[in-house]
């Protein structure tokens, strides 16, 4: 059997570089077919080497392309935010796996790229999702309670006397266990990213919302859970390195050996689950009242937050401003329909809110 040919979208970022460190290790397995780099670059070769931003048209005629080709087995979604959205189309329209690390995507249009996917579905690289779809293969659906989605609580969860008005840029990018990219790193220390990573397991798996809660695990070891109908609880644990879920979304249904160290038993002493406190973080609250209400809420969510994290890493607004300037566009946005051309131009709407809000506190 030939190795498959992979494309990975975003291979300078940290889920890219972690890819092709499984990609490299694995040689009869996979071949690196295509790849996008930003700003950095990886000194790779490739059938396609595509290099600038999401945006550009040259950049996303070359990234259809690429996508398209025939001979591309497998696409690994890691551009970061609401810019991996049509790239993952162009994928699933083109009957190609998608392994996909970029949550946004689900987020802003879960409906669709479903739907794009088909009976294929999409294959999770989000280590809590990637647990989730472990525990359920060979399950029936009816028999799915819910889901529990795990959060280390980020860098914040564990001092309740901290002023969060006073965070620094340096603190909140402080990750007590998992190296991640600023903006997904900013994420977990509002916990957004588990507002975002619920939604998601509902566009995924084809569960309620009402039936998917989210519980603080600092230990960062169980990574997700199934809860079924006859009372059982199932279980995904292992050492909090992106390489798993990784190698477990390219290489399904097999698994590759020795894609991390095993997580021994003696290390599962201690481990704690805690309520999420929603009144100090939010933003899941937040999250699913826009899932709930659709209607291009969702995309509101996602734009509003990757710009005011922006705002947030420039030093423009306070740590706490964040989830502030998410609710404030919730709350501002008069809604719109489903379909792809709305949801982009609700993507629009909720950005240029933002600058505006921004550049209005920017001038008092």
């Amino acid at each position: 059997m030939r190795p498959l040919n992979v494309v990975v979208l975003g291979a300078t970022g940290s889920i890219g570089r972690q890819t092709l460190d499984v990609i490299d290790r694995n040689p009869d397995r996979f071949k690196l077919f295509g790849l996008t780099e930003g700003v950095h670059t990886s000194n790779r070769e490739a059938e396609y080497l595509v290099r600038g931003q999401a945006g550009d048209p040259e950049f996303d005629d070359q990234v259809e392309s690429m996508v398209r080709d025939a001979r591309c087995d497998l696409v690994v979604v890691a551009i970061p935010g609401a810019r991996a959205l049509q790239p993952t189309l162009s994928a699933l329209e083109a009957g190609k796996e998608v392994a996909l690390a970029t949550k946004e995507v689900l987020v802003m249009a879960g409906a669709l790229v479903m739907k794009a996917a088909g009976a294929r579905g999409i294959r999770p690289i989000d280590s809590e999702h990637s647990a989730i779809w472990q525990c359920l293969w060979g399950e029936e659906r009816k028999n799915v309670r819910g889901l529990v989605i795990t959060a280390s609580g980020g860098p914040f969860w564990a001092h309740p006397d901290l002023d969060l008005d006073q965070v620094t840029v340096e603190q909140a990018l402080n990750h007590p266990r998992w190296s991640m990219g600023p903006k997904v790193t900013v994420d977990s220390a509002t916990l957004m990213n588990k507002g975002l990573e619920m939604i998601e397991a509902h566009h995924l798996f084809g569960i309620a919302l009402e039936a998917i809660t989210v519980v603080v695990h600092p230990q960062s070891v169980v990574h997700s859970l199934v809860e079924f109908v006859d009372g059982s609880l199932k279980a995904q644990l292992g050492r909090p390195d992106m390489r798993l879920p990784i190698a477990v979304a390219l290489a399904y249904p097999d698994r590759l050996p020795d894609a991390v160290p095993p997580t021994s038993v003696a290390e599962l002493n201690g481990l704690e689950f805690y309520d999420l406190d929603e009144s100090r973080f939010p933003s899941v609250r937040l999250a699913r009242h826009a899932a709930l209400t659709g209607g291009g809420h969702p995309a509101v969510l996602n734009a509003a937050n990757e710009e005011a994290v922006k705002d947030f890493l420039a030093g423009e607004i306070p740590f706490s401003g964040v989830v502030r300037t998410v609710e404030a566009a919730l709350a501002a946005f008069p809604g719109c329909g489903d379909d792809l051309d709305e949801i982009l131009a609700a993507d629009r709407w909720a950005r240029g809110y933002v600058q505006d809000l921004s550049g209005s506190l920017r001038a008092q």
